[in-house]
């Protein structure tokens, strides 16, 4: 057992670090935050059908309706998931916006009974503390008003969306495979968005080269590497417990964030992380526990 649960935390802590890539993909991408989103889920999904007509024709065939009908929902929760979190990273920083969209913890742990999922007392403590570590990370932010206030409104929305994509692709993936899966959920966020695009007008042409290069990049690393590695655990793992260690995100971002965008690495940044990790290595051994 020993060995299976280092094989899960390390694929879970890989999906942290790629994921943690998304906010400075869309930091540098010159495009509306509707087409940046579609491209990121849209080329996912293109890049993986192959993959699944090949490999998972069989399990398609054999998806029932209600299948098909949870596949899209958790599609469309990741769909308002990026558009809402996208958006906010015009409005304030990187490391606010993390801090925000990753409260999905909270809300995860407050909804997993009606799914049936029970958390014990050292996850739901790892969980509380996790996230008054991510509420260090963004404190100044929060207080700032204006703008920086409704960027931090539309993460916050981000956070209730991703809430509903982890429930429902935990239920989801008690049944499904994991490549039928996210071809049909990153597919459908796609179909979603673009219709958005179409219908808005939005240009989806005409960009910077460095633009076209994060689009392919967004795809796949924070979404076929990091959040597959999230929709992986969730066969083997309770959501909150996913759901926890997506608050790693607000730890790698911000130093990501120093590194290539130049912005400030200050000592709240620092000690919400220390914070963070000692919540999820807690919230670890109740899933253990549990």
């Amino acid at each position: 057992m020993k060995k299976i649960d280092s094989r899960l935390y390390s694929i879970l802590f890989t999906g942290i670090l790629c994921v943690s890539t998304g906010s400075i993909f869309a930091r540098i991408a010159d495009a509306s935050p509707l087409v940046i989103a579609a491209y990121r889920v849209g080329l996912a999904g293109l890049f993986l059908l192959p993959f699944a007509l090949v490999f998972s024709r069989e399990e398609f065939r054999k998806l029932k309706v209600s299948d098909w009908m949870l596949g899209f929902t958790a599609g469309g929760f990741l769909a308002l998931h990026f558009y809402a979190w996208i958006t906010s990273l015009e409005f304030t920083t990187v490391a606010a916006s993390v801090v925000l969209v990753t409260t999905n913890p909270i809300w995860v742990g407050i909804l997993s009974p009606v799914f049936g999922e029970k958390i014990n007392f050292m996850t739901a403590s790892g969980i509380l503390i996790s996230f008054s570590g991510a509420l260090i990370i963004g404190w100044n932010d929060l207080q700032s008003g204006g703008q920086a206030l409704f960027g931090d409104l539309l993460a916050l929305a981000g956070a209730l969306c991703m809430t509903g994509y982890l429930l429902t692709g935990r239920f989801i993936r008690k049944k499904v495979s994991l490549l039928p899966y996210v071809t049909l959920c990153y597919g459908s966020a796609g179909l979603f968005l673009w219709t958005a695009v179409l219908i808005t007008g939005l240009s989806f042409r005409g960009f910077p080269i460095a633009t076209w290069i994060t689009f392919p990049a967004m795809a796949i690393i924070p979404q076929i590497l990091g959040h597959t590695a999230y929709n992986w655990s969730l066969k083997y793992v309770s959501a909150p417990m996913v759901a926890v260690t997506l608050l790693g995100e607000p730890v790698f971002s911000p130093l990501m964030a120093w590194f290539f965008l130049d912005e400030s690495l200050t000592l709240p940044v620092i000690a919400g992380a220390l914070v963070i990790m000692t919540g999820i290595f807690l919230a670890a051994r109740g899933e253990q526990k549990g």
